[in-house]
């Protein structure tokens, strides 16, 4: 997931073929294929000191073909491996992926996982300017739990279709699945590590990505069980992550989400902690809101004005604001309108970011903020770390994001010339299904509370459905927003989560 691919993602349901019919004109110009290079590799050796353990590791940067139904090579993932040294067959192994879709796995990489991290401003209250940027070393790094497999799929980092390949091949839930489901399968026969632990980690469109790859694992020809799926601002059901009109149920999942900005920007609930006043939202949103909700234009007069009161209460909005928006808030509204008096917007990836914009007027940001504060030293440090600190040396620029993969998924789960009636993105069922294939999978949830585009919850109400196992489920949460690693705090608090996740300790998670 990643930036203004992710809004897309959130927002698109576009019909298209997941697979191209080879009879269809539309593939006539894969005839003349493109040159299959061979796949390149880079090797280095590092040491760093991780959870207070020294590690000598190796790095494997570099391409792993897939094959077609003809088993010609078709597409070419890039992705990056930190290898223990002398890791035993039995030493856990995490796949790793970001989202968008059209997002390469940079952010978790170069954020929260590997052995050097990008450093920005923790509190939100700066951006990331220019060059020169500040990489340092990750002590927090789950290194010494775990080796770590970043995958960058198909067009986005250095990854790419070949041959009779073609992008688009890639860019729906089948395709994407197929190709990192058959790398997981390579990667762990050519290192022999069939018999080790593996857990996937994913971040927004990345936790669609798992949930639908876990299922794709568990149920395709070749099984491969995993022992653990980290969902990091999880995004399995859309319609509760997708602010539009006439979203009813979104209107209900993000008011908690609003009423976290609100009292951290001094809007609203002032001399309230803020768990009794999230859980005073959520009960608001539960039980009050949604039900008005449905009334519609039929709720009597009394009882409108009540709602319209309570929702001021908590998202800290001019209650004639609200009645003229219907007692219906969209988040990007909010976003312009609770400080439109300042003249900054917040940030959607992370409320607790503001943008100065030049239309203070306009209905709705202009960007994200929460994504343009970061994102350049994030490019030039991945970057400058490839080169400098991997050895990698390619011919082509690293896509950090795909708009076209963003812009142009298929997001159809049915083949085409079936019926097929649109709807939400929805990876619910897909993880109930592995999980209750396989009874010893664990998933953790990991949300931050100033998230404005996955808020948590909406993750809350999607776990409590689709009869995903209750008591294999870890939720936790961070004074953060999407990306929640950017806090250092939360960085922190986050790490120990995952940390106490591997160690099959559920219970020592923090379930707020």
């Amino acid at each position: 997931m990643k930036m203004r691919a992710l809004f897309m993602a959130l927002v698109m349901a576009v019909a298209a073929p997941a697979f191209a019919d080879p009879e269809t004109p539309d593939t006539a110009k894969t005839e003349e294929a493109r040159p299959i290079p061979d796949p390149v590799m880079f090797e280095s050796k590092h040491s760093g000191t991780f959870g207070n353990t020294k590690v000598t590791y190796k790095v494997e940067a570099g391409e792993t073909q897939i094959r077609n139904e003809e088993g010609e090579p078709a597409a070419s993932l890039f992705t990056t491996s930190y290898i223990r040294d002398s890791a035993d067959s039995a030493r856990p192994v995490t796949f790793v992926f970001n989202g968008g879709p059209g997002s390469a796995s940079i952010w978790l990489h170069m954020g929260l996982l590997g052995p050097k991290r990008v450093q920005v401003a923790s509190n939100a209250d700066s951006d990331d300017g220019a060059a020169p940027y500040t990489l340092v070393d990750n002590p927090l790094s789950i290194l010494d739990v775990t080796d770590l497999v970043f995958i960058d799929p198909v067009g986005t980092g250095y990854s790419r279709a070949i041959g009779k390949g073609e992008n688009k091949d890639y860019w729906n839930e089948k395709g994407d699945s197929s190709s990192i489901a058959e790398f997981i399968r390579i990667w762990i026969t050519q290192h022999k590590r069939w018999n080790a632990p593996k857990y996937l980690i994913g971040e927004s469109f990345g936790t669609t990505r798992a949930a639908y790859l876990a299922n794709t694992l568990t149920t395709g020809d070749v099984d491969i069980a995993l022992n653990g799926i980290v969902l990091i601002s999880q995004a399995l059901d859309y319609e509760g992550s997708t602010s539009v009109h006439d979203n009813m149920y979104s209107y209900i999942t993000y008011l908690p989400s609003m009423a976290a900005a609100a009292q951290y920007h001094g809007k609203a609930g002032q001399g309230v902690s803020q768990a009794a006043f999230l859980a005073e939202a959520r009960a608001f949103a539960r039980d009050e809101y949604g039900p008005a909700l449905m009334k519609g234009d039929r709720l009597s007069p009394q009882e409108r004005i009540h709602i319209r009161d309570r929702l001021a209460h908590f998202t800290g909005l001019d209650p004639a604001y609200i009645e003229t928006s219907n007692l219906r808030i969209l988040m990007p509204r909010f976003q312009k309108e609770l400080l439109r008096d300042k003249g900054v917007a917040l940030g959607r990836l992370d409320g607790r970011y503001l943008g100065d914009e030049a239309d203070d007027a306009a209905e709705t940001p202009e960007d994200d903020v929460a994504s343009y504060a970061i994102s350049s030293a994030y490019s030039a440090l991945l970057n400058q770390y490839l080169a400098s600190d991997l050895g990698v040396a390619m011919d082509r620029p690293y896509m950090v994001s795909s708009a076209d993969a963003g812009e142009q998924w298929n997001f159809r789960d049915v083949p085409e010339g079936e019926y097929w009636e649109p709807h939400y993105v929805n990876a619910g069922r897909q993880l109930t299904t592995a999980m209750r294939h396989n009874t010893a999978l664990k998933v953790m949830v990991a949300s931050g509370y100033f998230d404005m585009i996955c808020p948590f919850f909406d993750a809350e109400i999607t776990f409590a459905r689709y009869g995903i196992p209750q008591d294999r489920v870890a939720m936790t949460y961070y004074q953060a927003g999407h990306m929640m690693y950017l806090n250092e705090d939360a960085l922190k608090t986050l790490v120990a989560d995952v940390r106490a996740f591997y160690a099959g300790n559920l219970a020592d998670a923090r379930l707020d």
